[in-house]
């Protein structure tokens, strides 16, 4: 005869079996548009520090029927901005530079108003820049780079208010970082990230991709998907700017990246604390800063051309959920807010 503690054992797996079949299942109905041969996804929950859910969807290149795997490169789009931001924090805790620092004091051939652009500014969203994309003519075919607007800002005599005074989310103000840290360090950004957070954290994978100079390795390429119709859709005019878009990485790697913002291995620990700290509108240094069903979350997305991707952190929970696709639509925090739901609570 079977003995209670036995059939408690028992009935203690097959519960947590259930649990996490029903769990599975509900996952792969989440992702269900990115199966087949359609484009796909790449989808990671972290929990204390391990993966507890590793999934892939879909194709990464469909003119090859290429699969998603684990080390799928997808671009990032302004999931990249948190990487900018680390290399800006970087440079500061070496002393080269300061979040008080004005664009006069950086470029001194910039015009007046940059006397009251920070740093700081540039990093949350405060510095009111002119959007680039708004200054880009219509007969352009060369994509733009990030020189390209730190050009177009010094050819601007204002900005949309006083910086500091309200948040309008800016793509020029990375785009304006980048050139900062290549001046200051005397690097490419490209190669500034690979030596300073790629390297050392084994995130081999991942780059700032400049065509014509750099290859992605196991690369997603973007797809708009309408209906039964599906159109190549990788790049576009912005694609070249790097500060506020343009790395491409992996599941593998970015599970490294998210390991690493929990050490000091990259920056002090006051450092990561001011770069989640909110500004207005609740953004931090690359990261919007809130709460989720009573947890506090920093988190970002992403959107651009054939590429949609989020990435919550809980640190509080040390819950982490990653969600990369090279489709334009639909959006994926939708998503990942329910993958939070079954998961919050591991």
């Amino acid at each position: 005869m079977m003995s209670k503690n036995n059939l408690v054992s028992i009935m203690v797996v097959f519960l947590l079996i259930s649990c996490t079949t029903d769990r599975n299942s509900k996952v792969e109905m989440l992702f269900a548009d990115y199966q087949g041969e359609q484009p796909g996804a790449a989808v990671m929950v972290i929990h204390q520090g391990q993966p507890v859910l590793a999934k892939t969807f879909g194709l990464a290149d469909l003119e090859h029927d290429t699969p998603v795997i684990p080390q799928t490169n997808f671009r990032l789009a302004s999931v990249t901005k948190q990487f900018t931001a680390m290399a800006i924090m970087i440079l500061v805790e070496r002393g080269k530079l300061d979040y008080a620092n004005n664009l006069k004091d950086i470029f001194p051939d910039f015009p007046e108003y940059g006397k009251i652009v920070t740093v700081k500014h540039l990093l949350q969203h405060t510095s009111g820049l002119i959007a680039y994309e708004d200054l880009i003519p219509d007969t352009a075919t060369i994509p733009v780079l990030d020189e390209d607007v730190l050009t177009m800002m010094m050819g601007q005599d204002s900005t949309y208010f006083t910086p500091g005074s309200e948040y309008r989310y800016s793509n020029s103000g990375y785009a304006v970082l980048v050139i900062i840290i290549e001046m200051l360090s005397g690097k490419s950004f490209a190669k500034f990230l690979e030596e300073n957070i790629f390297e050392p954290l084994g995130m081999n994978g991942t780059i700032a991709f400049q065509k014509g100079i750099s290859n992605v390795k196991q690369r997603a390429y973007g797809y708009i998907v309408k209906g039964d119709s599906l159109q190549f859709n990788d790049q576009s005019m912005t694609s070249s700017v790097l500060g506020d878009g343009g790395i491409y990485t992996s599941l593998i790697d970015l599970y490294k990246w998210d390991q690493a913002l929990y050490t000091d291995q990259l920056v002090t620990n006051e450092s990561l604390k001011q770069a989640f700290t909110p500004g207005l509108e609740e953004y931090g240094f690359g990261w919007r800063i809130d709460d989720y069903q009573g947890h506090r979350r920093v988190y970002h997305t992403g959107g651009t051309c054939g590429f949609r991707t989020a990435y919550l952190r809980y640190p509080d929970d040390q819950l982490s959920i990653i969600i990369l696709t090279n489709r334009r639509d639909p959006g994926v925090m939708d998503l990942a807010e329910k993958l939070t739901v079954l998961y919050l609570r591991e």
